[in-house]
């Protein structure tokens, strides 16, 4: 009745209900994001593009096929993807899966180059094999898979010990995720680019392959020379300085943090007048 008597409310709480839900959706994307869960949904939505097709040229067998998939298919999710369902009930149950994180952004950024800055000069000193992928907006949830799961603060001290030679975790890759180490001694794919000098190692192509399918940023020490090179795009960044690498990473994490926290801020006061 109140509705029917101010009809303004009416569009104003079916807004705030589309929004709602579409706020909802988001949230739901960004636990799934980089997961395995991202190819299930590619799935669905052919299936559902198959379902459409069949029904319009008329294919009723496979229309019955794809109506069987989307009517069993929800119990297959249940049960093939229970570990990221559970993750994101208990992120719900923690609150943290609609609220903003209150920790200095900046400044756990900064922390983690230098890091970084401080164990890659120490390896490199002393030749020690490394290979380190830093995620960004692209999820590496499939390459953390291959390796073995650590969680850990970033300190130069952990990636240093990583490294040693004839340790369990000395070959593959280290990925780093949200200011963690996520994994130890991963997989990542093999650049098959023909303009890689003959000198680089498999560490090299590593990089450079994972550069080329992500848009991570990617550190390698050369066992053989010391030098430290870095990837990102497809582009590798060969012999480079401590002070290099820390220009490098700054610019790539810290200040495009700052600026695209200065982009949203700018249109929240344009926004707001």
């Amino acid at each position: 009745m109140l509705f029917e008597e101010f009809p303004i409310l009416h569009y104003l709480g079916n807004a705030i209900d589309i929004l709602l839900v579409w706020y909802v959706i988001y949230k739901l994307i960004m636990v799934i994001r980089g997961t395995k869960a991202v190819q299930l949904l590619k799935g669905i939505v052919v299936i559902v593009i198959v379902r459409i097709l069949s029904s319009f040229f008329g294919l009723h067998t496979l229309q019955w096929l794809m109506d069987q998939a989307l009517t069993w298919g929800f119990l297959a999710v249940i049960i093939i993807f229970q570990p990221e369902l559970r993750r994101a009930l208990e992120q719900l149950g923690r609150g943290k899966i609609f609220s903003r994180s209150t920790v200095n952004e900046e400044e756990e950024q900064t922390q983690l180059v230098e890091a970084i800055v401080k164990a890659t000069s120490y390896m490199a000193k002393r030749r020690i094999g490394a290979l380190l992928s830093i995620e960004r907006e692209t999820g590496m949830s499939d390459y953390i898979e291959t390796g073995i799961p650590l969680n850990a603060k970033l300190t130069s001290e952990l990636l240093i010990n990583i490294f040693i030679p004839n340790t369990p975790l000395h070959d593959g890759a280290v990925i780093v995720q949200k200011h963690q180490v996520s994994a130890a001694a991963c997989y990542l794919p093999l650049s098959e680019s023909p303009f890689i000098s003959k000198e680089l190692g498999t560490r090299h192509r590593a990089a450079l392959g994972i550069s080329e399918v992500t848009d991570s940023l990617t550190i390698v020490v050369s066992e053989e020379t010391g030098s430290v090179s870095l990837t990102k795009n497809g582009e590798l960044h060969r012999d480079l300085s401590p002070e290099m690498v820390s220009e490098l990473l700054s610019k790539e994490i810290v200040n495009a943090n700052k600026t695209s926290s200065s982009a949203r801020w700018n249109w929240m006061v344009k926004k707001n007048g």
